[in-house]
């Protein structure tokens, strides 16, 4: 995440792809053979890949991303427990790369759901109810609309439903900063602190003393 986006990033409305599949794993996401990069650029293209292209390397015409009406979209709208398998952030950074800002599904796995906040992936758990709807409803026109200050997902047909989002990772999303980014910007306030108490405890002295 690079730090650069006001919270106005985090309210946009998108079209959305479909992946009705369930238990989509991180090695469905992105095979271990691409984990060899330590940069999270450049993986879009092979996010999904032993689904997105056939045995030549030409991509997969049946394949939901391949579809002239995915192009563009910004939001996955996936099956139940998305995200499990191994703790891989290349998932996550794949996933981005093929240029979606949120995931939507009834279920996410924890380290998954970790990662992509970590990352700047906003996952949207919503309720089975709400992603059958989502899924039945959907066309190539059909849009969403994401609102992290309130929490909220707009439908196509206008209803709005809630999602959670852990207060701290909403912060850094809104703020435009990761965790590293936080913690540096408490850097003058910590010096701050050691300089006030730095003459009247000692660790050193402790120490000693023991």
């Amino acid at each position: 995440m690079t730090g650069t986006s006001a919270d106005t990033q985090w309210k946009f409305s998108a079209t959305y792809v479909v992946l009705p599949t369930e238990n989509v794993d991180t090695d469905q996401i992105i095979p271990a053979r691409f984990l060899t990069t330590t940069s999270r650029a450049g993986l879009g293209p092979n996010a999904f890949n032993d689904w997105r292209y056939l045995a030549d390397g030409s991509p997969n015409p049946d394949f939901v991303l391949n579809k002239p009406e995915s192009q563009g979209a910004e939001v996955l709208v996936a099956g139940h427990n998305f995200g499990c398998g191994s703790s891989r952030e290349h998932a996550v950074w794949a996933l981005a790369g093929a240029g979606f800002r949120a995931v939507v599904s009834s279920t996410f796995a924890d380290i998954f759901r970790g990662n992509a906040l970590g990352n700047g992936l906003l996952p949207i758990q919503v309720s089975p109810e709400t992603l059958a709807k989502l899924m039945a409803s959907h066309t190539p026109a059909s849009k969403v609309t994401v609102d992290l200050e309130t929490s909220t997902l707009t439908l196509p047909d206008g209803e709005k439903v809630t999602f959670p989002v852990p207060p701290f990772s909403k912060y850094c999303l809104l703020n435009g900063i990761d965790e590293m980014g936080f913690l540096l910007k408490t850097a003058d306030d910590t010096a701050q602190y050691e300089a006030a108490h730095r003459s009247s405890f000692s660790t050193l002295a402790a120490a000693g003393a023991a």
